[in-house]
C-alpha cells in the first residue's frame, strides 16, 4: 500500500450517495476549503490506468468531491492509500476490523462484507456526532478569524498614531497649520516660537512654494518687538531635518 495524491475525478464509490447526510458533507467540505485539503487519506484500490475506487472513506470521499465543486482549482487533488493488488485481501480485512471496532457500540450500521472481500459497503446514516464536531472546528476557525482581525485593527490604529517620516520641504509646503506647529515642537521650538513660525511659513507659501530649505530660511519671519527677524536660523534648520529624518515608521 502506498501514499499517492490523486485527482478527485479519477475516483468512483460504489456506495450510495444518498447514504450520508447532505448538510454534515457540505459541511466537511467547507473544513476542507478552509484548511487547504483533508487530513484523513482515503483507502483506494486501483481499478484502471489512473482510475480508482473507494475501499474506505466513503464518506470523507464524497466531502472531498464537494469541497472541488465547490472550490475546483484548491481541491481537485486528494490524499490516499492505494492498495497493491498482491495484499489486498489482507488491507480488506483490517479495514473490516476497523469498521467493526468502531461499530461494537452502534450495531444497526455494521458494515457487511463480501465473501470474497473485494468490496467493502458502508452505510451509516447517523452523523449527529460528526456534525457537532465539524460544527466546532468551524466556530473555532471563525473565532482564530476574529482574533486575527482584532489583532490586525489594533495595529493599524497604533500605525496611524505613530508620526510618519517626512520630507522636511514637504512639510512646510503641505502640512496643515496644526500639523506643522506639532513638528516644530517636536524640533525643539518653544509652544510660542512653533505657532509664530507656522503661521508664517503658512502666510508665504500661499504667495508661493518654498522651492528650497534655504528658501525657507530666506522668507520665514517672526516678529520680536518692532522688528522681524528670522523665524528659523541655519543651526535650528540642521535640527529639524535631524529630529524629522528621525521619526521611524512601521
Amino acid at each position: 500500500m502506498k501514499f499517492y495524491t490523486v485527482d478527485v475525478k479519477n475516483i468512483t464509490c460504489d456506495v450510495p450517495l444518498s447514504n450520508f447526510s447532505n448538510d454534515a458533507l457540505n459541511s466537511l467540505a467547507d473544513i476542507i476549503i478552509e484548511s487547504g485539503g483533508i487530513i484523513r487519506p482515503l483507502i483506494l484500490k486501483t481499478t484502471g490506468l489512473e482510475t480508482y475506487a473507494v475501499v474506505d472513506g466513503y464518506f470523507e470521499y464524497y466531502a472531498a468531491a464537494r469541497a472541488r465543486e465547490k472550490n475546483p482549482r484548491q481541491c481537485e487533488m486528494v490524499n490516499a492509500f492505494v492498495i497493491s493488488p498482491k495484499n489486498e485481501d489482507e488491507i480488506f480485512k483490517q479495514v473490516a476490523a476497523f469498521r467493526k471496532l468502531g461499530s461494537d457500540n452502534k450495531p444497526e450500521v455494521e458494515t457487511p462484507i463480501k465473501t470474497n472481500h473485494s468490496e467493502i459497503i458502508s452505510k451509516n446514516n447517523d452523523f449527529n456526532l460528526f456534525e457537532k464536531q465539524v460544527n466546532e472546528i468551524r466556530s473555532e476557525l471563525a473565532q482564530e478569524r476574529q482574533e486575527r482581525q482584532k489583532l490586525y485593527e489594533t495595529l493599524k490604529l497604533i500605525e496611524s498614531q505613530i508620526p510618519k517620516q517626512i520630507i522636511p520641504l514637504d512639510a512646510f509646503n503641505g502640512l496643515s497649520l496644526l500639523e506643522l506647529t506639532f513638528r516644530l515642537r517636536t524640533a525643539g521650538f518653544t509652544d510660542r516660537k512653533a505657532v509664530q513660525v507656522a503661521e508664517s511659513v503658512e502666510k508665504e507659501r500661499k504667495n508661493k512654494k518654498f522651492e528650497s530649505l534655504k528658501d525657507v530660511l530666506a522668507r520665514v519671519k517672526i516678529a520680536s518687538g518692532k522688528k522681524q527677524i528670522k523665524g528659523i536660523s541655519g543651526d535650528k534648520m540642521v535640527d529639524i531635518v535631524d529630529s524629522w529624518s528621525r521619526i521611524l515608521f512601521i
